[in-house]
């Protein structure tokens, strides 16, 4: 348990970029088909990693990618609600964390060491979610990028 914590600070030390929101280099990525943006920590998330595997968008991983964010805008066809386009989405069983409104829901669960997080907006046409996947062991040092990206998800 002490080596764990050892080479977590230590990665953390290395890291010094993510100790808060007020990283060096925050840019607006606009996902060109619908309009929908959001606020990306370029120097985190420094690799572009390609399209989403639906809808349009990009992935973005950690330069040593044991981190990445996923911007996708899909269309709802189907006039979903966040509740209904949820229940579609089937997520697993024993979510830590899950909120829904009539505009958007937000769901976090841990995978292995991974916290998972996935907030999806609802606008019009088309559903724009953000989804993060980063080390459970830095939860503390990741809040504060998570909680700005994920508010400055904005509808196209």
């Amino acid at each position: 348990m002490a080596l764990k914590r050892f080479i977590a600070a230590t990665v953390l030390a290395l890291w010094p970029g993510l100790a808060s929101a007020q990283t060096n280099d925050w840019q607006r990525y606009v996902v060109a088909e619908t309009g929908a943006a959001v606020d990306v920590p370029r120097d985190i998330f420094s690799e572009e990693a390609g399209k989403p595997e639906t809808g349009y968008g990009a992935r973005f991983l950690t330069s040593d990618r044991r981190a990445n964010l996923t911007v996708h805008s899909v269309r709802n066809d189907a006039n979903d609600t966040p509740a209904a386009f949820l229940a579609r989405k089937n997520p697993p069983p024993g979510l830590v964390y899950r909120r829904v409104t009539a505009t958007y829901f937000v769901v976090s669960s841990f995978r292995d060491s991974l916290i998972w997080y996935d907030r999806c907006n609802f606008a019009g046409r088309f559903v724009t979610c953000v989804l993060i996947n980063y080390p459970a062991a830095e939860k503390k040092r990741w809040d504060a990028v998570v909680t700005r990206i994920s508010n400055s998800l904005a509808k196209g």
